[in-house]
């Protein structure tokens, strides 16, 4: 039915890094690692989860290690439930902009970064995965999560970018408006998803 909901997703982005910070590119697994303030904003999200009692059935983690030391806090609320670690909810491969800033790319590349925000078929820089390939390659995960969660509410830990493209595919949002969603480290953002549609329940949600 129209209205019959599939699973219920809230999303928590993984505590602050040096990068996220700065603003930089990185899809490296091993590094950097969440921060003292990163796990500060982890602790008043865990805090959230608890105080609002936020159900959850499942919690899944992308691999890399900011993500698994926010999914190992997550976990603590719901008595060190285990949580699964899935490959495809890595941030976009971005080849050799990894490291940079975007002010370094502004003004190293200044073609390639207007390439990377309107043109979003095309792999900026060009040993990258392009946004709409990244776009798609979420939402596939994504849809698979959901169909091995039937009626469930499951707790994602991620990545900025990840989030930005689960908004999209939701949405439908064109694939260019990627870098106009503003997700912050150590915040929530849930997502309903029905049997032909999806609903952006709240977005950005950072603890104070």
């Amino acid at each position: 039915m129209y209205f019959s909901r599939k699973c219920k997703v809230t999303f928590i982005c993984h505590g602050a890094t040096i990068y996220s910070d700065e603003f930089r590119f990185s899809d490296v697994d091993n590094y950097p690692p969440i921060t003292e303030a990163g796990y500060e904003e982890m602790t008043k999200i865990c805090d959230y989860l608890k105080q609002r009692a936020v159900k959850n059935d499942k919690i899944y983690s992308s691999p890399a290690t900011r993500a698994l030391q926010s999914a190992k806090m997550v976990s603590k609320v719901y008595g060190k439930k285990d949580f699964e670690i899935l490959e495809d909810l890595k941030p976009r491969k971005c080849g050799s902009f990894n490291g940079l800033t975007f002010e370094q790319v502004e003004i190293k590349y200044p073609d390639l970064l207007n390439q990377l925000i309107n043109e979003p078929d095309k792999r900026t820089p060009e040993d990258a995965e392009s946004i709409s390939e990244f776009i798609t390659r979420v939402g596939k995960t994504l849809d698979s999560v959901v169909d091995a969660n039937i009626g469930n509410r499951i707790i994602i830990v991620t990545h900025p970018d990840v989030i930005k493209a689960a908004i999209c595919d939701a949405l439908n949002i064109p694939h260019s408006e990627l870098q106009h969603i503003y997700i912050k480290t150590g915040s929530a953002t849930q997502i309903s998803y029905y049997e032909s549609w999806k609903s952006l329940v709240y977005c950005d949600y950072t603890p104070l």
